[in-house]
Formats: C-alpha cells, sequence, structure tokens
C-alpha cells in the first residue's frame, strides 16, 4: 500500500478523527502518528484542521492546538460559527472541508500519495480529482464502530482504505512499548578470564 519512496502529506480532518479514536475507544498520540507515517515513506507534511470557540476564554481543544504547532504538524483553525437551529437550540459549526480540499489540490503537486483522515462523504469528490491527477489516495477512518463512521461512496472511492483501529497498536497514547527481550549470549560456551 505504501511504498517508502513515495512523498506523503497527511490531511487530518480534526473533530472527524476525535470522533472515532473516542467510538473506537483510545486517545490519539499525536507524535507517535507522525513517526507511523515516517516510516512508511517520505513524509513531507501533516496538516490538522479544527474550528475554534474564539469567545471561549479556554478551550479544552487549545493545548492540543499549541502541541500540535509546535511539533511538526501545520494547523489550520478558523472561527467556529454560532447560529440557533429552527428548534430555538444553541449549534455551533465549524466546517473546514474547503480549507483541507485547497490545501490537498497544492499538496497534489509535490506529493506522491495523500492521506486524509476522515469518514466525511463530501471528500469523495476531492479523492476523485486527485486520482485523476495521477495521485495516490487513502483514506483513514473506521468500519468498525455502528454505524460506521465512513462513507461508503469515499470508501470505495479511495485507493486504500485504513480502519483507524488497524493503526492503534501504532497510536494509541496509552500503547506500551515492547518490553525488550533479553539478548542470548553468542556461545552458549562460558568463557571465564582468570
Amino acid at each position: 500500500m505504501f511504498d517508502p519512496r513515495e512523498k506523503i502529506v497527511l490531511f487530518i480532518d480534526g473533530a472527524n478523527l476525535f470522533a472515532a479514536s473516542k467510538s473506537l475507544g483510545f486517545d490519539i498520540d499525536y507524535r507517535k502518528l507522525l513517526e507511523a507515517f515516517r516510516k512508511r515513506g517520505y513524509l513531507l507534511r501533516a496538516y490538522y484542521y479544527t474550528a475554534l470557540i474564539e469567545y471561549l476564554e479556554f478551550s479544552s481543544i487549545r493545548p492540543l492546538i499549541d502541541w500540535l504547532d509546535y511539533n511538526g504538524y501545520t494547523v489550520v483553525t478558523k472561527p467556529a460559527k454560532e447560529f440557533t437551529d429552527p428548534q430555538g437550540r444553541r449549534k455551533i459549526k465549524g466546517n473546514m472541508d474547503l480549507e483541507l480540499a485547497i490545501d490537498a489540490m497544492e499538496q497534489a503537486r509535490t506529493a506522491d500519495h495523500l492521506v486524509i483522515f476522515s469518514g466525511d462523504g463530501d471528500f469523495t469528490t476531492l479523492v476523485d480529482v486527485l486520482q485523476r491527477r495521477g495521485r495516490k489516495v487513502s483514506v483513514v477512518s473506521t468500519l468498525s464502530t455502528q454505524p460506521p463512521m465512513i462513507a461508503d461512496d469515499l470508501r470505495r472511492q479511495a485507493d486504500h482504505f485504513i480502519d483507524l483501529i488497524s493503526l492503534r497498536s501504532e497510536i494509541d497514547r496509552h500503547a506500551t512499548s515492547p518490553v525488550p527481550r533479553p539478548t542470548a549470549p553468542a556461545s552458549s560456551k562460558a568463557v571465564v578470564d582468570v
């Protein structure tokens, strides 16, 4: 699926990836995520997209955004819009699809393989256009939830679908590294220096 010679760019729909990992019962370690894709090819860039509620004095996502910004991610944000729905309920909307699509089109000039972390069916046309430009596109989301968190047309359009659960051992914040095994001596004969 990945060729180590490929130039890879990651596009992370923050809200979508957060919802998928939570529904699968794990937290993503974003340092491990970068490392996992650096092992698969030449990682050019990793974008992270999220909308922010500006009027809040403290946002629970702000520490993550700051950490990502200082640790190898290109963070793309915009203010979330607040509105009242027809039933009178206060809603917040922060769609980053357009920003992600524009960046993907720009990066398609140099990247060989674009990896979109989202199950949003709105990206199906983007994937098609990137493929017509000769680029390989993988989509990361999950079928392992009820209902699945990936749109069927997006999964079918992508060159490769990666179920997020298959990456868990590599990117789970709470996954422990394997315990190193003691190395066996080179020879079964003990050498004693007297």
